[in-house]
């Protein structure tokens, strides 16, 4: 009995979070489909250690727990490493959390500490009454900086516990108690990084530009980095591809690891490249990427992408290829990244094919699958796909098995336009010359008068219509007498 009283006092309570505690983890669509169990087998050259320690706080969490969830035979790993950061942290909800999921499976030294659950629970609910009393003073003596200071220290709590929606809500009412282009941007800053932890990139885009457009952000080139960043971010979620490139491409080198709580340089150099593949054309991809000495930086961190990249530009498609398929399954245990790798690898071995084809009016589709690594019959449904699609103009010789362009006879292209264009010219100018015809005629029928004034009328052909203003006065004026009013005397 003694045993199993101790057995149930080293388990977690069993307390339902608030709402507002267990958004983070629940709030959106792509939370919950992040739940979903998938095994993923990553290559060799994966290092958990080396990988969770590009990044700090919440982020470095979400991932880690993100990756135990996807790949079994790392996850008792994970899942400390994760335990470690949660108790650098006061989110006691999302430890007691994880311990509900993994129990006692982690052995000595990773048991539920109920003693530091509840002291930290203690502690904090003491500092938020301290920081909430000092903030209603501040509030009731008016002093305004002191109200922005107070919220901001309440949104970092609130940050520091996990609690995202409070801490938003915080550092959003600091707005009204800006008073430099400093204090705006440290509020943007500040809802940026709650908001890409609830994954509300929509906010995240909004405080983007709100930032960009205060005095004085161009001087500040490690905040201006951060926020590109963060846009490219957003624009990844939101499937904006080339607009994400263009933002993780323009990020300077002052980011480096100043940034680490929401991404991290690597994560700048994997995602901008990758973009770039997916949207960029070869003229793009030499001037803005390969020509680009501040992004050329960050793929010196990940030097096999810059090697990737070069083997695209220079048509080596099969080394290129293959290169991002031994990277695929790394990139599946991307929090931000894994479910936009199927839409960026179909973008870019469609531009691949296409750009494959594009000099040839005729091609060997068993060189053309050797250069792609697949079977003929892959690449026929492949090539076939993007026919219908109206992706490539071409025609496939099944027999042959050849890939022919569609030949276009630009003389019979031109005349057939030219006969069209003047057809148009013609139905044009006959519309003009009747309606000039019909002007010079008078023959126009014109909107009745709606505010008729009351008086008299001039005579003659010209007169207006007098006070009558009925078919008397139209009568009258056709047959070129006076208004309402009476004759006119000659004077």
């Amino acid at each position: 009995m003694a045993d199993k009283d101790k057995k149930t006092e080293a388990k977690p309570p069993q307390q339902q979070p608030t709402q507002k505690e267990s958004q983070p983890l629940s709030s959106t669509q792509k939370d919950k489909e992040k739940d979903k169990h998938v095994i993923v087998v990553p290559s060799s050259d994966f290092n958990l250690q080396e990988y969770a320690s590009r990044y700090d706080g919440h982020t470095k969490i979400v991932r880690l727990l993100f990756i135990a969830e996807r790949y079994p035979e790392k996850q008792p790993e994970a899942y400390k490493l994760a335990i470690d950061a949660l108790k650098l942290t006061k989110n006691t909800n999302l430890y007691r959390k994880v311990f509900d999921k993994v129990g006692d499976k982690l052995g000595t030294g990773y048991s539920y500490d109920s003693s530091w659950a509840d002291g930290v629970d203690k502690k904090a609910q003491a500092t938020n009454d301290e920081l909430e009393n000092l903030l209603n003073s501040y509030r009731q003596n008016l002093i305004r900086k002191k109200i922005r200071t107070g919220y901001n220290e309440l949104g970092a709590f609130h940050y520091d516990r996990g609690d995202f929606n409070n801490a938003l809500r915080s550092y959003i009412r600091t707005q009204d108690y800006c008073t430099a282009p400093e204090h705006i941007i440290e509020m943007c800053l500040d809802v940026i990084k709650a908001s890409v932890a609830m994954n509300n990139f929509a906010h995240v885009l909004n405080y983007v530009s709100k930032a960009e457009q205060t005095p004085g952000i161009a001087s500040q080139k490690l905040i201006e980095a951060q926020l590109k960043a963060t846009a490219g971010l957003a624009h990844i979620e939101n499937r904006k591809y080339k607009q994400a490139a263009k933002k993780f491409i323009e990020t300077s080198f002052d980011l480096g690891s100043k940034f680490t709580d929401v991404i991290a340089p690597q994560d700048v150099a994997i995602y901008g490249s990758l973009c770039a593949l997916a949207e960029f054309d070869r003229r793009e991809l030499k001037s803005d990427v390969l020509d680009n000495a501040m992004f050329q930086n960050y793929l010196e961190l990940v030097p096999k992408l810059g090697e990737c990249l070069k083997d695209f530009y220079n048509s080596r498609y099969a080394s290129c290829l293959a290169y991002l398929d031994t990277l695929r399954n790394d990139l599946q245990l991307d929090y931000h990244l894994y479910d936009h790798i199927q839409s960026i690898y179909d973008k870019v071995r469609t531009k691949a094919l296409v750009q494959y084809f594009s000099p040839y009016t005729s091609v060997d589709m068993t060189k053309m699958a050797q250069a792609f690594q697949v079977t003929i019959v892959d690449l026929e449904k492949e090539l076939s796909k993007l026919i219908v699609d109206g992706t490539i103009s071409a025609r496939i010789d099944s027999h042959n098995k050849r890939l022919c362009s569609r030949q276009v006879d630009d003389r019979r292209e031109t005349f057939y336009k030219a006969i069209t264009l003047g057809e148009e010219f013609q139905t044009n100018t006959r519309a003009t010359l009747v309606r000039v015809n019909l002007i010079r005629n008078n023959m126009l029928v014109k909107p009745p008068k709606l505010d008729v004034q009351r008086g008299g009328g001039g005579g003659g052909p010209q007169g207006g219509m007098g006070g009558g203003a009925g078919v008397v006065n139209v009568i009258s004026n056709l047959m070129g007498g006076g208004g309402g009013g009476g004759k006119r005397e000659k004077k």
